[in-house]
Formats: structure tokens, C-alpha cells, sequence
């Protein structure tokens, strides 16, 4: 299978709706109208691929195999095929009992062979009938027996009924003068709906209206029909939903285009089709809720054809039939459905509560590798959209740990007798309605358009700025002497109060390692807008000039976990609009960064001529996290007293939350996070079931409880285990929230190679000791750190004084990508992790006192940074240990570090002449490189010491 071709600038849009698309047939001419089969295992379709035969045959395909046959006979012309619901035959339409049936198709070989070529179009044959026929194509039954057209059929899901399209009746009743010649013009026009049992009895007409009826397909529950209606003069098409019975038949879009092709999403709650709104040959796919109620919404934008979608029986793939081939011939498609992302843009989030929910695994008692297998791939699902906090797939993980809990018999821990506890949280930023910015430029006005010429920044104040006149500062930065370094000023000299200060995003390209190292600690906009505001700066207009090389000239409106504001406007303006400020005071914007870049300050000056006044409107989303917590008592009733055991149940959605790591390619694909940390909530699970089981057995003498929890709000920045611990120090007589002795952490132990990474053995005393003996049974090779301000919620739990050990198997190139899925985990390794981290535990609830805590240094805080926008494509291994330098996990392929020779276990030592110890050298020595400027990295491998040039790309 080969992935798409010929998408246009839409796949950004289409990757909301649709992810790994690819084409699924490309033998002969064209292909189209595939649809699955009830199992969703094989798809039926037509196809002109056969030599001699110049029209559409019908074929079945194996989805597992791909082997493909053809179910038609092969002779005359066929569409619209459709799978019985017992999988066991095949509707299609046919004119292969046209007597003339060879003869028309010995004519049109002989038309093409002579170099000629019909416009493509259907002609409603009134020879076509409709059939059925076993998997291998025989046992064809014709199910009609009427002149005229009768095509289009397809099964109620219960395979009862057939509904079908035809214009029978034109031909079966007397015609005034001008329908017959309308007739011979335009078959379509008398084609209406019908129905008919499966096996061609009991004919009824359902519609009655002049104009084509057609394409109909039943609702899953068979409850309703929809199809399409084009107006008599066949100009125009709307999508039609109906009763099966006929009764109550209603327009649900009023596009005024030819909207085509409708097909029920399983649900039910709304339908796919196809309409050229945009373009009288650009056929695009739409959604539309059932009811008709909301605004269509838009799923492809690859210019051409692109219709006649189907979903499968499972609602989670859809195929369709597109030109966008390197020939431009229609094949068709395949792509993973978003039906969350689906209900939120159609505005039917209410409806998603009533997804059925996760259901129970049936698992053992002991810790098995299977039993996490099946654990991992339900929470790693697609269905559950990457568990991102806040959104409906976390609250389907949230609710599948629940239950499980339940049925463990480990009692609720959460708010209200229940296993959940919530915390509110900023969720994001956006764009509201009535941001305006005007620029007065020698008495002529402008306005700008917003997100595409301007855009305010994230942290920015909002609400209306008033005009004020606008002054230069270079890059902005203030930077004091220190380290063998000179003090950098922008603002010497400079008056910016009560003004608008344009100034460089980034700091000085062409000036030294150690002097951008420098400077970088004091480049991040959050810093430089600190810095304006001190000044008294009404606000700051930052410009990416045309050295930086970034691919979008504007900041980004990203989110920031913390969202905090500043009593100063901050936006970013495309170059040529900070040319248009400068060009006033006879400047020129690329000449001063040249300038500037050199490394030498520039005395910053007013632009007289220029005044900016803006209205600012951000709107910061609000959401709720969801933590699951149970407990298992030591006795009958909680002690006040726990162990707690934890793992994160979230991660990244589909890249919408920071720290993603996706490709280009993999740009709005759902990360499942399997790994991180499906895997870890997956071991705790087990862990659970595997103590309550010795409890009950009486082979558990608890001295404590034992507390589990799943964590959400991980990737954002520890929300959910924060927002616990400090509500728990808030109110300690709450039984449901115990004292924590210990807080052991399962994050990433899903891809075990060499050895378990321990890190947190420096909070306690005991942990040597305990590690040492209930590794005895398992017999891993463990990596033991010291650290315990750990990237992941252990942290929450040391900082409040609690003792903590967390598991973790180590970085590797699918972490935070798309890439992060069920199959590449290493299942015996994780039952081995969850078997040790389960009687460290054991031993934590019998000893007789809780182990001791011990005060670490805080790792020194680096400061504020400018953000890396030089990439290198070196993964770290932030497990190393003791290592001196940065060991590579890995390096990602086709990156610099990939192409420069670098491997995974290399250790980083020098870097642009810079010394490297640890990971903070690492990040700012990056943060001083420039991009497209060949450095000299060292690295030891295998005791050897190399040197390889290394060029740095643009991370934007």
C-alpha cells in the first residue's frame, strides 16, 4: 500500500478528520464506490481494470490479503455494489442480460482503440437490473424484472429489504409529449426511490418527486434512509434523510451546489458527503448532522474529486473515492476516522457521552504479560484520541480504570464516595472575535489582517491599547556583564515610555558561542516583554526579520501551561509590515538586522512618522482533568496511612498540547502514547490486582494501605497529582486522602532493553536495601540515580517531603510521536518491572515504619531561554546515570545528528567549542548555535574519542 498522492495545501485541514491516508487500489483505469463489508474485513467495488473491457466490473477485496476477484460476469456494465450482512453475497447492478451487452462493449473498445474518448457520464441504461451473487460470483440471481433503470441498491442492515433506485415507472406509464422527449434527454430526472424484499418481492415506490432520486443507504439501526435529491433541471443536489417506511422525508443541507453521495456515520448522529460548493469540478467531503440542524463541515481539501464516501462497520476508518492520483484518475482512498474530533466540530460533544464504554478485560491474578497487553491496548486505542486532559478520550480512560478498580474490589478514593477527583485547569489560548490593530504610517491608515499579518502573543494584555507612537530597540535584550562577558543594552539611551517597542525575536546570529550563551538566558519573550514593561513600554511589536530563516514569520499562538499575562501588549508582525514602520524614518529592515548581527549595539531610535493602537482578545480555555484513585485497606478499614502507587493516564492527543515530537508528516495524528504511559497505568493495574489477590488470600500482612492512582495533567506540567498533594495538605482529617509514606511511579517501562532505570534512590535511605532484596525474585539489571526532581509526578510527591522511587525503561524515538504504539512494547519486559515494582511495594505496606526522607539540592534553575531553534535530532537519554556528557539515546533519521555520523550511545562531550557535562550544557549550547553554520561536535564512543561536523537545521 502506498500513501497518498497529490494532496494540496489542505492536508493540514484534512488531518483533523482523517489520519494515515492512503490509496487502497490501483490497478487499471479507475476504481470507485468501495464499501465494507459487515465484518469490515473485505470491501467491494467497481473497477474498469480488466483488458477488453471497457466498463466498470465488480470486485471483492480481502482488507487482511489483498487477493482480489472479480464477483461480476464480466460482460455489459455494473455498479453499485453492496455485502449482505451475512457476509455470505453480493448486490450489484448490471446489464450483462442486455442483448446487446457485447456488442456496446465491442463498440466502445473500438472508439478508444480509434483515439477517441467519451466525456465520462452515466446514462441510466434502461437494460441495467439488479443481482446478487455468492463471494466467488456465481449463483447470480436477478432480483428485478422491470424495463428501466434499476440500480443503486443496497441491504437493510438486518438484510431484509433492498432500497434501490430506478425509473421504471417512466416506462410503465403513459408519457405526456414533452416527458417522453425529456426522457430520451434525461433519463435521471424519472428516477425515484424503491423498496423490495431481499429476494426481489413486494416492489413499493417511496418517493414521488420530479428530479433524481438516488444513491439511498440505510441508517445502521435501519431506522432511516438517506440519499440524494437533484433538482429537476439537474443543476443542483441536496442531501435527503427519510423514514424507512417512506414517511417524513426532509432536506438536511441547503448548500445550493450538487451535494451528492450521503452515507450514515455507525453512530448515526451524522453523514458524509460530497458537494462542489468550491468549484464546479472540485468535489468536496462534508459532514452534517443527522437532523440537519448545523452548519456542514468541511473534511477534504485536495482540489479535484474526492466523494462516494463510505465509513466501515466500526465508525473508524473511512474510504472514499478520489482523483488525487499522480494521473488523476479516480481510485480509492483509505484513512483512520477522528469520530470525536467529528462530534466536537459538528457541535454534538453531548453526544459523545453516550459512547458505549471499554469493556472489561478478563485477567489474572498473577502479573501477566498478557494481561498488559490488553491493557495497553485499550488505553493506546485510537478510539480514545490519545487521552489528552480534559477531552472525552481521558474521561473513556478514566472511566475504563474505574470500573476496573471496582471490579477489583478496592474501594473509591476520590471527591464524593467515587474513584475520580477533578481539577480545573487552563486548558489553552485562542483568537477571540475583535482583535484589530492599526498602524498610522505618515497619515495613511492600516489595518492589518489578523493571524495573517499580526498576531498577539500568548502572555499579552488584552482588551484596547491605546495609539502611541512606536521606537526601535534592536533585539530588545538586556543583558548585564558577567562571565567574562560585556553588558548588553538595547535601551541605552532610549525613551520608550508610554510608547510601542519593535524589536528582533531572536538575539544577534553572527556573534560567538559564549556570547550568545550569553545573551540567550535573557532572549525569551517573556523576558523581553518584562524588560519593556519596566520601561514603562506600552507594548512590544516583535519582528522575525528576514535572517532568522523561520518558516512562519509570526510567533506562534501556543500554549504555555502557566498562561500568565503581563500588563503589557505583545504582538508579532510579518517582516514586511515592520519594514512599512521602519521604511518611514528611511530604514530598511534587513540592513539593521545585518547590522545588529554582527554582535555590536545599536543605539535604538523613534520611528516619528508611525503610531500603532490595537484591541487585543484572547480567550483562555478552561477545562477539567479527571485523577482516578482506589484503595485497598491494609484491614477493613482505610488505616490513614498509605503507600501510593501511580502513572500517568494522559498524554498528547494529537500533538495539540506541548512537547510533541511528530514529523511534518504526522502533523495532527493521534498520539497513543502506549508506552508513555498506557504502559505504566497498565503495571499499576496489574500491581493492583496482584496485591488485592494476596490480601484476600491472607498473604499480605499489611501494616498500611495502599493508595493507586492515575494521573492526568502529566504532560502538562503535573497538574493533577499537584492539585492532589496540595489538596490533601490542605486537608488532612480526610480519610480519603492518607498520609503518603512512599510514592512509587511507573513512567515508560514499556520498551525494557538492558536494564530498569530506578530513579529517586537519593529521597530515602532504604531504597538500596530494598531494591537490592525484592530484585532477588526477578533478577533485572537495574540502573540506579540518585535524582529525585524527576520530569514526571514523583516530583509532586518529593517536594512535599514524601520518599519516592520511580521505573522507568529509558527515551527512544517514537517518545511523544505518533509513532508511540502497542505493538513495539516490550511486554515480558514490563511484567518483570511490574513483578519488582510490585514487591517493592509488598515491602513498603508490612515493614514497621514508613522509610525515611531525605533533602536533595534542587537541580540550579538555568533561567529563562530564548526557546531551541537550532535542531540537531540527538535524543537524549535522560536516564544516563553518572555519565559525564549527554549519552544519546538515539538520534532521529534524517536529522543533522543522523547525517553528521552520530549514533545512539554516543556520549555528547563539546559542542561549538563548548564543554559538556550535562543535559543543561547541552540545551544551551544549542541555544547558541546558528542555523546553517557547521559546528564541531565531540563525542566518546566505546572510549574512543571523534569529532564530526554537525549543521544545525530550523526547528520552525
Amino acid at each position: 500500500m502506498a500513501p497518498a498522492a497529490g494532496a494540496a495545501e489542505g492536508d493540514e485541514g484534512e488531518g483533523l478528520l482523517l489520519q494515515n491516508t492512503r490509496q487502497l487500489t490501483f490497478q487499471g483505469r479507475r476504481s470507485g464506490e468501495g464499501y465494507f463489508d459487515p465484518s469490515g474485513s473485505r470491501m467491494v467495488f467497481q473497477s474498469e481494470r480488466e483488458p477488453g473491457n471497457p466498463f466498470y466490473q465488480i470486485y471483492l477485496m480481502d482488507l487482511e490479503t489483498g487477493d482480489t476477484s472479480r464477483i461480476s460476469p464480466g460482460i455489459g456494465k455494473t455498479t453499485c455494489a453492496w455485502v449482505h450482512p451475512s457476509g455470505n453475497r453480493v448486490l450489484f447492478a448490471s446489464t450483462h442480460d442486455d442483448p446487446q451487452a457485447r456488442a456496446k462493449q465491442k463498440e466502445e473498445i473500438e472508439l478508444r482503440e480509434s483515439g477517441q474518448q467519451r466525456r465520462y457520464s452515466w446514462d441510466y441504461d434502461e437494460h441495467f437490473e439488479i443481482y446478487s451473487a455468492d463471494l466467488q460470483g456465481r449463483d447470480i440471481r436477478r432480483l428485478t424484472h422491470a424495463r428501466g433503470y434499476d440500480a443503486e441498491g443496497s441491504y437493510s442492515p438486518d438484510g431484509t429489504r433492498i432500497v434501490f433506485s430506478s425509473n421504471r415507472h417512466a416506462y410503465s406509464q403513459e408519457l405526456s409529449s414533452p416527458d417522453r422527449e425529456l426522457l430520451e434527454i434525461d433519463k435521471s430526472v424519472f428516477a425515484d426511490l424503491y423498496l423490495m424484499n431481499a429476494d426481489g418481492s413486494n416492489v413499493r415506490r417511496l418517493t414521488e418527486v420530479r428530479g433524481y432520486d438516488g444513491g439511498p443507504f440505510f441508517s445502521q439501526d435501519g431506522s432511516k434512509i438517506t440519499w440524494r435529491r437533484f433538482s429537476e433541471d439537474g443543476a443542483t443536489a441536496e442531501i435527503y434523510t427519510m423514514n424507512a417506511d417512506g414517511s417524513d422525508a426532509k432536506a438536511i443541507t441547503s448548500m445550493g451546489a450538487m451535494s451528492w453521495a450521503p452515507f450514515f456515520h455507525p453512530s448515526g448522529q451524522y453523514l458524509i458527503f460530497s458537494t462542489n460548493k468550491h468549484g464546479f469540478a472540485n468535489f468536496e467531503l462534508y459532514l452534517v448532522d443527522a437532523q440537519g440542524r448545523r452548519d456542514p463541515v468541511r473534511v477534504t481539501y485536495t482540489d479535484g474529486f474526492d466523494g462516494l464516501a463510505a465509513f466501515s462497520p466500526d465508525g473508524q476508518t473511512l474510504a472514499w473515492t478520489s482523483n488525487r492520483t499522480p494521473e488523476k484518475q479516480s481510485q480509492i482512498f483509505m484513512a483512520q476516522w477522528n469520530h470525536q474530533r467529528a462530534l466536537q466540530l459538528l457541535g454534538l460533544q453531548d453526544a459523545a457521552d453516550s459512547l458505549p464504554p471499554v469493556a472489561l478485560p478478563a485477567t489474572e491474578a498473577a502479573i501477566s504479560a498478557q494481561d498488559l497487553k490488553e491493557h495497553v491496548a485499550l488505553l493506546a486505542a485510537d478510539r480514545l484520541e490519545g487521552r489528552l486532559t480534559g477531552t472525552q478520550g481521558e474521561r473513556m480512560a478514566a472511566d475504563y480504570l474505574a470500573k476496573y478498580f471496582a471490579s477489583l474490589g478496592l474501594q473509591p478514593a476520590g471527591e464524593k464516595g467515587s474513584y475520580f477527583h477533578d481539577f480545573e485547569f487552563t486548558s489553552g489560548v485562542e483568537l477571540g472575535s475583535e482583535n484589530r490593530l492599526r498602524l498610522q504610517i505618515e497619515g495613511e491608515e492600516w489595518t492589518p489582517a489578523v493571524d495573517e499579518d499580526w498576531r498577539p502573543l500568548s502572555f499579552s494584555q488584552t482588551g484596547g491599547i491605546e495609539a502611541g507612537q512606536v521606537v526601535f530597540a534592536g533585539y530588545g535584550i538586556v543583558a548585564p556583564q558577567g562571565q567574562g562577558q560585556e553588558e548588553y543594552d538595547s535601551y541605552v539611551h532610549l525613551d520608550v515610555e508610554d510608547k510601542w517597542v519593535l524589536m528582533f525575536r531572536y538575539l544577534p546570529d553572527g556573534i560567538s558561542s559564549e556570547r550568545r550563551q550569553h545573551l540567550a538566558r535573557h532572549a525569551s519573550l517573556r523576558y523581553k516583554a518584562m524588560e519593556a514593561r519596566n520601561r514603562g513600554a506600552r507594548g512590544i511589536i516583535i519582528v522575525s526579520g528576514p535572517a532568522s530563516q523561520v518558516k512562519d514569520q509570526l510567533v506562534e499562538l501556543s500554549f504555555d501551561a502557566s498562561l500568565s499575562g503581563t500588563s503589557v501588549a505583545a504582538i508579532s508582525i510579518g517582516d514586511d509590515w515592520a519594514q512599512r514602520l521602519l521604511g518611514a524614518a528611511g530604514k530598511d529592515l534587513q540592513a539593521l538586522q545585518e547590522q545588529l548581527d554582527q554582535g555590536e549595539l545599536m543605539m535604538g531610535f523613534p520611528l516619528p512618522s508611525a503610531t500603532v493602537s490595537a484591541t487585543i482578545d484572547l480567550t483562555y480555555k478552561k477545562a477539567v482533568g479527571r485523577n482516578v484513585l482506589a484503595l485497598l485497606p491494609a484491614g477493613d478499614q482505610p488505616m490513614g496511612e498509605a503507600v501510593a502507587i501511580g502513572a500517568h493516564m494522559d498524554h498528547l492527543g494529537r500533538g495539540q498540547a506541548s512537547g510533541s515530537l511528530a514529523r511534518a508528516d504526522e502533523k495532527g495524528q493521534i498520539h497513543n502514547g502506549a508506552d508513555d504511559n498506557a504502559s505504566g497505568v497498565a503495571g499499576m493495574l496489574e500491581i493492583a490486582q496482584y496485591l488485592a489477590e494476596q490480601k484476600a488470600s491472607g498473604r499480605l500482612m499489611a501494616r498500611r494501605d495502599l493508595l493507586f492512582a492515575a494521573w492526568s495533567g502529566e504532560e502538562l506540567g503535573l497538574l493533577g497529582s499537584s492539585h492532589w498533594v496540595n489538596e490533601r495538605d490542605q486537608d488532612k482529617d480526610n480519610d480519603l486522602k492518607p498520609d503518603i509514606t512512599a510514592y512509587l511511579n511507573l513512567d515508560m517501562i514499556g520498551r525494557l532493553r538492558d536494564e530498569l532505570i530506578l530513579q529517586g534512590l537519593g529521597s530515602s535511605s532504604v531504597w538500596t536495601g530494598i531494591v537490592e532484596q525484592r530484585n532477588v525474585p526477578v533478577g533485572l539489571a537495574i540502573s540506579p540515580q540518585d535524582d529525585s526532581y524527576l520530569p514526571t509526578d514523583a516530583t509532586s510527591f518529593y517536594i512535599k517531603k514524601v520518599p519516592i522511587l520511580s521505573a522507568f525503561t529509558g527515551a527512544h524515538e517514537d517518545y511523544h510521536s505518533p509513532r508511540d504504539t502497542a505493538e513495539k512494547l516490550n511486554y515480558t519486559g514490563m511484567r518483570e518491572v511490574s513483578r519488582f515494582m510490585a514487591l517493592v511495594a509488598r515491602d513498603l505496606v508490612q515493614r514497621p515504619q514508613g522509610p525515611d526522607y531525605i533533602a536533595m539540592q534542587e537541580p540550579e534553575e538555568k533561567g529563562a531561554r530564548a526557546g531551541l531553534r537550532a535542531y540537531l535530532g540527538t535524543i537524549p537519554d535522560y536516564a544516563q546515570g553518572d555519565v559525564k556528557g549527554l549519552r544519546l539515546s538515539g538520534v532521529s533519521k534524517g536529522s543533522p545528528s543522523d547525517q553528521a555520523g552520530l549514533q545512539a550511545g554516543d556520549v555528547v562531550v563539546e559542542l561549538a567549542g563548548r564543554a559538556i557535562e550535562n543535559i543543561y550544557d547541552y540545551t544551551y549550547a544549542i541555544d547558541a548555535l546558528k542555523i546553517g553554520e557547521t559546528v564541531k561536535i565531540v563525542v566518546m564512543r566505546q572510549g574512543e574519542r571523534l569529532s564530526f561536523d554537525i549543521t544545525p537545521s530550523s526547528r520552525e
